[in-house]
């Protein structure tokens, strides 16, 4: 389908990463273009290509399906340069959501890195929702990025920092003059809020590098491979499972993710 730009904003000091608001052509959202957080679309730009992108906003956000985009390739590049009132093409949703079910009544924390944080954005306004709230128990965030001119979403990070039921941690690897918030990486912090296992489930997406080292800190902390979820969505190329580009095992990302438990992709590994 055919999908309008009708808004566009550029999130980090380097300009890497834009944020993108698209409407679907003949659609209201989300009634008529229903999805869960941790779910993905295909974007493509007529003449350049397609690329799979984690959906940003949430299902209780009206009027729009928001993307942020890593300026990477020809793709993403052409994608940089959408202005309000252009056109693209617009597949989905796909893949698997967050276990939305299985967080209700548990404390959930959500750790993220980097732009890997589009995804989460879209879980935690789903969660903090009014009509969603009670459903859920305690909400921590952790989201690190390498310096503070290269998180996402800021307006909303200090908006999230003054509400009361939320716990929110954000750091940086190493903060400048106007910087009075955590340094460290995300895996130290995870070590230093020490979330309880007890009732909680976690998400965490980032970098490959973040992933590897908060993981075991989790499990230090008492958490069970079915207690962690994390998204492949990097993975994924077609959406359709057709192209054997995100192929882990027997298993297809685009189809059978992109969200997984620790304990499902720990199988995997033993299986190989």
């Amino acid at each position: 389908m055919r999908a309008r730009v009708i808004g566009t904003r550029i999130e980090t000091d380097d300009r890497m990463l834009k944020t993108i608001d698209l409407s679907p052509a003949g659609l209201k959202v989300p009634e008529g273009f229903p999805f869960k957080p941790g779910q993905f679309c295909e974007i493509s730009i007529f003449g350049r290509g397609e690329a799979p992108f984690g959906i940003a906003s949430s299902p209780t956000e009206v009027g729009f399906l928001r993307f942020t985009v890593n300026r990477a390739g020809l793709v993403t590049a052409a994608i940089h340069r959408l202005e309000k009132g252009d056109e693209v093409g617009l597949r989905g949703p796909f893949g698997k959501a967050f276990p939305i079910d299985l967080f209700e009544g548990n404390h959930v924390v959500v750790i993220g890195g980097g732009f890997a944080f589009t995804t989460l954005r879209s879980l935690v306004v789903y969660m903090l929702d009014k009509q969603n709230r009670s459903r859920f128990g305690g909400i921590t965030v952790i989201y690190g990025a390498r310096s503070p001119g290269l998180l996402l979403y800021r307006e909303e990070l200090t908006a999230w920092g003054r509400q009361d039921d939320l716990d929110l941690y954000v750091t940086v690897d190493q903060g400048d003059q106007d910087w009075d918030g955590l340094e460290g990486f995300v895996p130290d912090v995870v070590a230093r809020v020490s979330p309880s296992a007890k009732g909680t489930y976690a998400v965490v997406c980032g970098p490959p590098i973040m992933i590897k080292f908060t993981l075991p800190r989790l499990l230090e902390l008492g958490f069970q491979g079915d207690q962690v979820y994390t998204s492949l969505e990097r993975r994924m190329k077609c959406g359709l499972g057709k192209c054997g580009r995100c192929n882990i095992g027997h298993l297809y990302v685009c189809k059978d993710g992109p969200v997984f438990s620790y304990a499902q992709l720990a199988r995997l590994v033993l299986d190989d």
